[in-house]
């Protein structure tokens, strides 16, 4: 038997620091076996997934090797039993050949590694031809579908599951079995291509949901490969190097909720306590380790009650004992940049300081899966056939954003969705129409490589954040389409200025969209006052356009077949904007974030030309100018703080 796994050069270390160093974590660990024993385990195989049996073995199988305490051994053979007698892992989807399998085969053959010679023999013995028959099965899968679905899908969450629970069981059980080989070798040659095509700037088109569910899976088989290989990988590439600050800045104000672009279940899951660990450890982040200390001490529980995700981040107590390194000293992010741009996924995030009630902007735009996934992918089908792009959790929402202040989600995303639609988003309908291709789970699935959105361009610095997008290539060539360019400008007051200028070859009727949370009150034409607890937005059109309506939207997703009971339903408020029809259209707005208590008066005025638009904001005693040039020049502002390709902008205080 090969192993322990992780642990043959440090076991000793690892006891010595259980009552110092590591005592957190490893109170975390003997609490989530105490939980184990108190969970009744099915006997059949429920139609719920069964992921959790894995990262629950797990538990109990460290639990006893650094312990030798006989209960944590009654309490995993337990635990083991049930699986050991299904006759497949995984009911409702893909038996043996999906996340069930990747992830038992995970958990269990630590298991086996870390506690197998202290299993009765029949048993060890059940347990060693149960890891073999469904490493078989999704090996053989895995080479029977090659080009299809995850076996080649490079950025997907099924992928990196699938194969490193395999490469677990492969490095388990070689040493007897040496047919197991072949599933390390199809792994490690599956990950050096992930790593190869992750996007250099550490970003995750499925969300920060599934990028806390699928990415720590990547960091696993890394640690397994150079435990039993001695092939460090953790730099190959720089995804994982960056990947951290991709969550940092998709975390809102309070940094226990989230910017919920993508698939995401709620706006709290979010929080891989031991991820953050091993980055802070493998790159010796501080501030992944200051996170990971808050999560543990301030978020932690909240999110394992609330959360929509599962096995959710209880299980998970083994890896954060094992990827904590007490050597990194923690740093808050308060000295760090309020904006960043993630290139790859056309991502341009603003806060206006580092705290809890800040405002702050999340603004995308990209084609499906990033541009190098997109571009990798398209070359990869021409080359072989093969599809190795699955985008079903990026959404139809390029030049769309999320808007949060005072504590309250004010402009926002929808979330999850199982048929995706533009209309959910903030984003611009043309004769009603969203992207081309939507309506359906997977909007990217088959659709040409000229379908892209893109940033054109961002400046950052000084308290802006200015940003401007163009999407008009993702809708249906039969509108005519020439341009859809949106401009997005956050003040360092944290109000948003946004210009949409809008062209097709013949006249369009074009509709501007913001989702709220709850229904506004109108106010005046072309003004309207959303609530959202803490915080409020005045939202004010500067147009001519006069007609406009507030709908209900409704979302609804399934985010797992096996589990009907987690469908998502949803209502959104959606103020539609009409121009009428045109081969041109413009949209000036401005959302301002304030307190809910905060009635100070404002003054917002725009002066347009064909060159461009200035918007001026007044407030309190302080005015804010922002001017952006449609074709990048702006109209000159005197004296301003910041310039850009087609923006500048200029605070004073009048009073």
């Amino acid at each position: 038997m090969t192993g322990p796994i992780l642990l043959h050069d440090r076991e000793a270390t690892l006891r010595n620091e259980l009552d110092g160093s590591r005592s957190p974590q490893f109170r975390r660990l003997l609490e989530e076996c105490d939980r184990a024993r108190g969970m009744e385990l099915p006997q059949e195989h429920p139609l719920a997934s069964i992921t959790y049996f894995g990262p629950g073995a797990a538990n109990l199988a460290l639990a006893y090797r650094l312990t030798g305490q006989a209960s944590y051994l009654d309490e995993l053979r337990r635990w083991l039993a049930p699986p050991i007698s299904f006759p497949h892992w995984g009911k409702a989807n893909l038996p043996d050949h999906d996340l069930d399998a990747g992830w038992i085969l995970h958990g269990f053959s630590l298991a086996y590694s870390w506690a197998g010679d202290a299993l009765p023999e029949e048993e060890l013995a059940a347990l060693e031809a149960k890891l073999l028959l469904q490493g078989r099965r999704l090996y053989e899968f895995a080479v029977e579908t090659e080009g299809a679905w995850w076996s080649s899908s490079y950025w997907q969450n099924h992928n990196w599951i699938c194969y490193a629970g395999l490469a677990t069981a492969g490095y388990a059980l070689q040493e007897k079995y040496p047919e197991a080989r072949e599933w390390t070798e199809r792994a490690k040659e599956n990950f050096a291509k992930v790593l190869d095509r992750l996007p250099d700037d550490g970003s995750n088109n499925e969300g920060v949901v599934y990028w806390r569910y699928g990415v720590p899976w990547i960091a696993s088989y890394l640690d397994i490969l150079r435990d039993q290989e001695g092939i460090d990988w953790f730099n190959r590439g720089t995804y994982l190097r960056e990947t951290f600050w991709y969550r940092l800045y998709q975390a809102a104000p309070d940094l226990e909720r989230i910017i919920d672009h993508g698939d995401c279940h709620d706006r709290r899951s979010g929080h891989p306590l031991a991820l953050y660990y091993k980055l802070a450890a493998e790159y010796r982040i501080p501030q992944a380790q200051w996170l990971a200390d808050k999560v543990a001490t301030e978020f932690f529980w909240r999110e394992a009650y609330e959360s929509g995700v599962r096995p959710g981040v209880r299980p998970e107590a083994y890896q954060e004992l094992l990827w904590v390194d007490p050597s990194v000293t923690p740093e808050s992010p308060e000295t760090l940049p309020t904006s960043r741009y993630f290139a790859d996924l056309g991502l341009v995030v603003g806060r206006t300081s580092w705290d809890d009630q800040a405002r702050m902007v999340s603004f995308k735009a990209s084609p499906g899966g990033g541009h190098k996934a997109w571009d990798e992918s398209h070359r990869e089908k021409k080359a072989s056939g093969w599809v190795t792009l699955n985008a079903g959790h990026h959404h139809p929402d390029s030049g769309s954003f999320v808007f949060v202040g005072h504590g309250s989600y004010l402009a926002i995303d929808e979330g999850y969705s199982s048929r995706k639609l533009t209309e959910h988003h903030n984003s611009i309908l043309i004769d009603g129409h969203g992207f081309v291709n939507e309506d359906r789970y997977h909007v990217f699935e088959n659709l040409a490589e000229e379908y892209t959105a893109s940033i054109l361009t961002t400046t950052l610095g000084e308290g802006w954040t200015h940003a401007v997008s163009e999407s008009s290539a993702m809708y249906d060539r039969a509108l005519g389409v020439t341009r859809v360019r949106r401009h997005l400008v956050m003040t360092p007051h944290g109000d948003l200025v946004i210009v949409d200028d809008l062209a097709a070859d013949e006249p369009r009727e074009w509709t501007w969209l913001l989702q709220l949370d709850h229904a506004p009150s109108h106010a005046e034409s072309g003004q309207w006052r959303a609530e959202a607890g803490h915080g409020v937005m005045d939202v004010k059109a500067l147009d001519a356009n006069e007609s406009s309506e507030v709908v209900r939207t409704e979302v609804h997703a399934n985010p797992t077949s096996s589990t009907p009971s987690l469908a998502i339903a949803k209502t959104q408020h959606t103020i539609k904007r009409h121009a009428a029809a045109s081969a041109t259209a413009r949209f000036i707005t401005v959302l301002e974030a304030r307190r809910w208590d905060d009635e100070t008066a404002s003054v917002v005025r725009a002066t347009t030309s064909e060159q461009g638009v200035e918007v001026q904001i007044e407030r309190g005693g302080t005015v804010e100018h922002v001017s952006i040039g449609f074709e990048g020049v702006a109209p000159a502002l005197e004296n301003a703080d910041i310039e850009g390709d087609g923006f500048s902008g200029r605070t004073r205080v009048t009073s």
